[in-house]
């Protein structure tokens, strides 16, 4: 199929490579703009798809809005069959998406209806969610509410970190939305209607999320922590400095919300207690529990913030 690609983030680079390894016609890609990056924000970095589009010498565009005449008409003239959407960034408004006679199709990291939106992957993690999956869609004006083709269900992890999962997940959505495009192809891929019942909403997380409340649950404070790694990262306050966890597990224990229990990082929450195994001090880069306790020196009974 010719096909117009749009994506943005290191999630949706191997559904690119997976189609164009099927041999489609890629006419074009769309991605964020580069953004600043550095220290001194004086060097602009290309998105992980633009790189790997210019990588295929695939013609790029990267508009700051999909509203105007001139991005919908550049769209237009591209003659798309369909155009295939991961983790865009953009919002593709009606004229748009009736471009392609195909359709769009869109690679949602969740079984919808349940977490549409920003960050499902993170806040599935961080509600305790036993599995998730990835989804092929027909994408339509509103947030995620298209109907679907076709699905792959993950377990997750007790213990399983936001980035791990996605990175199941990117793998498998590839091979996914390769199904899904071959039997677009062939005429041969139904939709079904969304369910009406469990809509849940992924908001973009916020800074102020970040924080540990010891005083909730432990079930609740690992969730968080695995939910949020590796970025932006659950932390803590130690004197004043943040410091990042990384990985955590459940354990035994009860104490004072955030009292350090013995010297292998287990931390009192509201209910029962978390290990901590992983974390990162402010400049420095990650480290086990034990090589972050021989720096700091806590002994139980400190409190952490």
């Amino acid at each position: 199929m010719r096909l117009v690609f749009m994506g943005t983030p290191d999630f949706a680079a191997p559904v690119l490579s997976e189609l164009v390894g099927h041999g489609h016609e890629i006419a074009a890609v769309f991605t964020r703009a580069p953004k600043p990056a550095g220290r001194r924000g004086m060097e602009l970095t290309k998105t992980p798809v633009h790189q790997l589009a210019e990588g295929f010498n695939f013609p790029v565009y990267t508009p700051k809005t999909f509203r105007d005449p001139e991005t919908i008409a550049a769209f237009r003239d591209l003659e798309p069959e369909a155009a295939i959407v991961v983790a865009y960034g953009l919002i593709l408004p009606p004229e748009a998406l009736a471009v392609p006679p195909a359709g769009c199709l869109n690679l949602h990291a969740s079984l919808l209806p349940r977490w549409r939106g920003a960050a499902p992957i993170q806040r599935a993690v961080m509600e305790g969610d036993a599995e998730t999956g990835v989804m092929a869609m027909r994408m339509e004006e509103g947030l995620d509410t298209g109907p679907v083709a076709m699905a792959e269900r993950l377990a997750i992890g007790p213990d399983e970190t936001s980035g791990e999962l996605h990175d199941r997940l990117k793998t498998v959505g590839a091979d996914l939305m390769a199904r899904a495009v071959a039997a677009l192809g062939k005429d041969a891929l139904s939709f079904r209607e969304q369910a009406a019942d469990g809509v849940t909403y992924a908001a973009k997380i916020e800074k102020a999320e970040a924080r540990i409340d010891w005083a909730s649950p432990g079930a609740e404070v690992h969730d968080r922590i695995r939910g949020l790694s590796p970025f932006p990262g659950a932390w803590f306050d130690l004197g004043g400095e943040r410091v990042k966890v990384l990985r955590s597990t459940l354990a035994d224990g009860a104490g004072a919300p955030g009292e350090l229990l013995d010297e292998r990082l287990t931390v009192a929450c509201g209910s029962g207690a978390v290990r901590l195994l992983e974390v990162q001090r402010a400049g420095k880069g990650p480290v086990p529990a034990a090589a972050f306790l021989n720096g700091a020196r806590l002994a139980p009974g400190t409190l952490l913030g």
